[in-house]
């Protein structure tokens, strides 16, 4: 997935969720940070980031903050890019060779599954989920507790118990991690549901991402640490 209209910046401020402050050149300017996690390891200091102009010229934020530079890594942080590039990957049937149709945003019992698939063998609902957050080169979600991705693996559960493929791919938007962990600390309730979703059949996966300031596309697989 590519991005259009790059400009590079150095952050100032995040007052909230849903905005900053970035320096354009010598310019201060307020834009819209695509990703409500908190995030604050990444939007430190002076960070060097990058913003994607918009085409709405009636938005209160003329620029959406999509990438962060975090020493010499690059990492994407906008939590609309995982979802746009597995659409990508899956037709290239490196996941599933036998891959028929891919539909999106599919509703199963009380959740929303990102992906609904049908391949020559078996139909799959797949979740995918956006991982940001980066320790001693190790990869972890959520940075925050969640609640709903609680509920999500749960679900993933029952479809698998109801003859469905289920499948929990972790997305992690930066290269070169070691490995990816649930993060136990933030969040033990969904370290336990994860666990238990792997005895219970359903894939856990994660793959890291060539990231640039204007694309994200998936890369290779991660160890996953239960």
């Amino acid at each position: 997935m590519k991005y259009s209209h790059i400009t590079e910046g150095k952050f100032l401020s995040r007052p909230n969720r849903f905005i900053a402050y970035v320096d354009i050149g010598g310019k201060t300017e307020k834009v819209h940070v695509k990703n409500t996690g908190r995030c604050k390891e990444l939007l430190t200091g002076q960070a060097v980031v990058y913003l994607e102009k918009s085409s709405n010229g009636k938005r209160a934020t003329a620029y959406d903050l999509v990438a962060v530079k975090k020493g010499e890594r690059m990492i994407n942080m906008d939590s609309y890019a995982p979802n746009r590039a597995v659409g990508e990957w899956l037709w290239k049937k490196e996941l599933f060779p036998t891959l028929q149709g891919v539909w999106a945003e599919k509703t199963y019992e009380k959740s929303r599954f990102d992906f609904y698939v049908e391949t020559a063998e078996e139909r799959i609902f797949l979740e995918v989920k956006g991982v940001t957050l980066e320790r001693e080169n190790a990869a972890y979600f959520p940075d925050a507790p969640s609640e709903r991705a609680v509920k999500h693996v749960e679900e993933l559960v029952k479809a698998k118990k109801e003859g469905y493929g289920a499948y929990l791919v972790f997305v992690v938007q930066m290269q070169g991690v070691d490995f990816f962990s649930p993060n136990r600390e933030t969040h033990p309730a969904f370290a336990r549901a994860l666990w238990h979703a792997k005895q219970e059949g359903v894939g856990i996966l994660a793959y890291d991402c060539l990231v640039t300031a204007d694309s994200m596309e998936i890369g290779k697989p991660v160890e996953v640490r239960l």
